[in-house]
């Protein structure tokens, strides 16, 4: 568990190179993100980068992106599952737009540098932002597949060791940072993800805007994600229900066992009455019943 630890205590690499990396292309391409998604790309300076979400028209997350601005390109770096989906939601509102997105993600290679020193590295790129996987600070690294190899090799000279996927997803968990495909899908609403800075408070029309803003503006959150802790040391799956009284009030959407806390965490959706009433919530069907309790309780 070296790259866990690196992760919490310095710095360690990930390889996150199988991320959908989708080239916007063209001079209608930051209208267009813009009028797609919840964050205000019109004034994303070149050289910045920030997160958003693409909603459907009903406000259900379709998709989460971290964009960035590449001067005569905004690049969209998204889950490995989300490549397709994301590009081929966009192409639906390319009408007479000048638009081009290409689909960058074989020719480009993708490291994370995180911890709670990974920003003190500088690092040569082909672009960078600053961006994480597990909730520590952290900046992403863009190389062609063919300077793969000399950037580790550069990461290994400079004492930055490699965390595992499994190492840096229990990291992840721990801060409570959730990941579409596992925490978040088209399911939920942008307010029951909690992830805010996804989102700019008064940008204007987007696709999906009249329900962000409805929501916000009566309160109608009837689940919220969090971080759990659990009793014991038993991990549940993904989709394990969440129960007061015998009756179902959330789930659980990931977990690992956390060396550094010594318990189970999770990160899972409760009903809002369960979380403002303070009840005991237990995992469906243990014996004895474990115990799961929200990381401010």
């Amino acid at each position: 568990m070296n790259g866990y630890w690196a992760l919490r205590e310095a710095a360690a690499w990930i390889d996150l190179s199988d991320r959908g990396k989708i080239c916007v292309a063209g001079e209608d391409r930051a209208r267009l993100l813009h009028a797609l998604c919840t964050n205000d790309v019109q004034n994303l300076a070149a050289g910045q980068g920030q997160h958003a979400f693409f909603l459907s028209e009903k406000g259900r997350v379709l998709a989460d992106a971290y964009l960035y601005n590449a001067g005569e390109v905004i690049w969209l770096d998204t889950e490995p599952e989300l490549r397709t989906t994301l590009r081929e939601h966009l192409e639906r509102y390319i009408i007479a737009d000048d638009v081009t997105l290409t689909d960058e993600t074989e020719s480009l290679a993708c490291i994370g540098i995180e911890g709670p020193k990974a920003l003190e590295f500088a690092l040569k790129a082909q672009f960078k932002t600053n961006a994480n996987w597990t909730g520590e600070p952290g900046i992403r690294v863009f190389v062609p597949v063919s300077g793969k190899q000399d950037l580790i090799d550069e990461l290994s000279k400079l004492g930055i060791p490699q965390a595992s996927r499994e190492e840096a997803n229990i990291v992840r968990i721990e801060n409570g940072k959730p990941r579409y495909g596992e925490d978040i899908s088209d399911r939920y609403l942008v307010q029951e993800t909690g992830l805010f800075d996804a989102v700019h408070p008064n940008k204007g029309c987007y696709l999906g805007q009249e329900i962000v803003e409805r929501v916000r503006s009566q309160g109608q959150v009837h689940r919220l994600l969090m971080r759990l802790r659990i009793d014991g040391s038993s991990v549940p799956g993904q989709g394990v229900k969440l129960r007061r009284n015998q009756v179902d009030v959330g789930e659980i959407t990931s977990a690992a066992y956390s060396p550094g806390s010594e318990e189970t965490v999770a990160l899972g959706y409760l009903r809002r009455e369960v979380l403002d009433s303070g009840a005991v919530v237990t995992i469906a069907d243990t014996d004895p019943p474990a115990i799961v309790r929200p990381f401010h309780s």
